[in-house]
């Protein structure tokens, strides 16, 4: 029975932030997950358009780019694998030469597809977007008219049977609704449901895997309406939505098969309804963007919660690391993935001030590299922050596409400022450069000098402020080694911690 209730009166923890540390847990646990679904190739062709059609009031666009990405049960096990986990992909191909490139854009990206079944004489579904200037100006749609054959939905079944018998972690079910998921598939998931230790539903017509008694589903917020009957409508967006899916919470859990149900609402978060009563509800925050960059993101939401959970994350912790994954596709054209470094850049941008380790910091920085950026990096105590340091950080910012800050250590600086220094520990030191908005990621060092960080990093640009010359330096012989340079910036005379310091002792501040 649905018990109603004022959402006002409910109450609703806001998911995160969580550690950056949790992106590389994944990584490092590498949980098996089996991912069974349907598995389409997405098309994006782009060009400039700088006309109309004569044979119509059409914009001409004049492609110049071309390029495919695995979509659907594809580009879920896409983004399990980029973040780490052990993936194998169970779906129907084609028998098409665009099977052949959904098949080896799965192997790239790390995703074992040996359990896929290749239907003969069957069209690979394939979603085409014509894109000009970032904007979407169709899309076209090409595969089957109907599902499956029967003996494919069996061999389906059976391929999903030896996937689970060898052992898993979690298993992802991304069910579109094309026909790979048929009722042997779900007779078989559910004879080998206690092998599963993890169950997530991610589908369009969540309604008819409740006799599974699924751990986890996640529906958009028409699909949680349709699991409802389709008795009210959903407001479109805002906070009127959250509270929507908050006061009809009972009803959810219930027509979920008494699952944690995490229903996402693109530009507005998502809301985690947890199965158990005592629990409050949890609401993430999404960081908004394009809506033409929106397409995979739910997938990449389930995905990163499902590897979350498989990889001993707390649920409590699994929506606000889900929630940045799927920040991270939104941010980029296309149906994109969220590589551990990525989501590791996006937890520490969304906990601002948080110190990094060093396996964290290399993520980012092989993330950032992957997409040709520019690292820029600078080091100090920066002990007690005043205008100098922001200046100085404000030009080094300027040099690049990411900035670096590696902070001494609290020992660090004792050695080389003397007994009475640091004035900050190494943590408020780090909340505090964290917060300004040009620095993108903060560590720390150990030694007296940041050789070997510099040797790990190997950045385009390393930066000093003060009086010095590059040939001062001595970390300049080892950037240069590395490819990099070394640039020098303005100094502001007597703006340093150590005359702030002096100036207090001295009662003059």
């Amino acid at each position: 029975m649905d018990r109603r209730v004022d959402p006002l009166t409910v109450p609703i923890t806001v998911a995160g932030p969580v550690p950056a540390a949790l992106a590389g847990h994944i990584a490092e646990r590498a949980p098996r997950i089996v991912v069974v679904g349907d598995a389409l190739l997405d098309g994006w062709l782009s060009g400039p358009a700088r006309r109309l059609g004569r044979d119509g009031p059409v914009p001409v666009v004049e492609l110049a780019e071309t390029r495919h990405t695995p979509g659907g049960a594809g580009n879920a096990a896409a983004n399990l694998a980029a973040l780490g986990a052990s993936v194998e992909l169970v779906a129907v191909l084609g028998d098409d030469a665009d099977a052949t490139t959904l098949r080896g854009l799965l192997q790239v990206a790390g995703v074992r597809t040996a359990h896929c079944v290749t239907e003969p004489g069957r069209r690979t579904v394939v979603k085409r977007r014509l894109v000009s200037a970032g904007q979407p100006v169709a899309r076209y749609d090409d595969g089957p008219a109907a599902g499956p054959a029967a003996a494919t939905c069996a061999a389906v079944a059976a391929a999903v049977a030896r996937a689970v018998r060898t052992g898993v972690d979690a298993v992802l079910v991304a069910d579109y609704g094309l026909g790979a998921v048929a009722a042997d598939v779900l007779a078989v998931l559910e004879a080998l449901r206690p092998q599963i230790p993890l169950l997530v539903v991610d589908a369009r017509s969540p309604a008819g895997w409740t006799r599974l008694r699924p751990d986890v589903v996640t529906p958009n917020a028409s699909e949680a309406a349709a699991l409802l009957g389709g008795v009210e409508a959903v407001p479109l967006s805002g906070p009127a939505r959250t509270d929507w899916v908050v006061r009809h919470r009972d009803a959810l859990v219930a027509a979920a098969g008494g699952a944690d149900v995490l229903v996402t609402l693109d530009v507005d978060g998502a809301v985690r309804l947890p199965a158990d009563p005592t629990a409050p509800p949890q609401v993430t925050t999404a960081r908004p963007g394009p809506e033409a960059r929106a397409c995979g993101a739910g997938d990449t939401f389930a995905a990163a919660y499902t590897a979350a959970l498989a990889a001993g994350i707390a649920a409590q912790d699994a929506p606000a690391l889900a929630q940045c994954a799927a920040d991270v596709v939104v941010g980029r054209e296309g149906t994109a993935v969220c590589s551990t470094g990525a989501l590791t850049a996006r937890l520490a941008a969304s906990d601002r001030g948080g110190l990094l380790t060093h396996r964290d910091l290399l993520a980012i920085v092989a993330d950032h590299r992957g997409r040709g950026e520019r690292i820029v990096f600078t080091n100090g105590c920066f002990d007690v922050l005043h205008r100098g340091h922001v200046a100085y950080l404000r030009q080094a910012r300027a040099l690049g596409d990411v900035l670096i800050v590696a902070l001494n250590s609290d020992e660090s600086v004792s050695r080389l400022k003397g007994p009475e220094r640091p004035v900050n520990p190494l943590e408020d030191r780090a909340g505090v450069v964290g917060a300004i908005d040009c620095v993108d990621v903060v560590t720390a060092f150990t030694q007296d000098t940041p050789a070997e960080l510099i040797e790990l990093v190997r950045p385009d640009v390393y930066t000093k402020g003060g009086d010095y010359t590059p040939q001062m330096l001595p970390e300049t012989p080892i950037v240069e080694r590395l490819g990099g340079e070394v640039r020098v910036l303005d100094y502001l005379s007597d703006h340093s911690t150590t005359a702030i310091v002096g100036r207090i002792r001295a009662g003059r501040a």
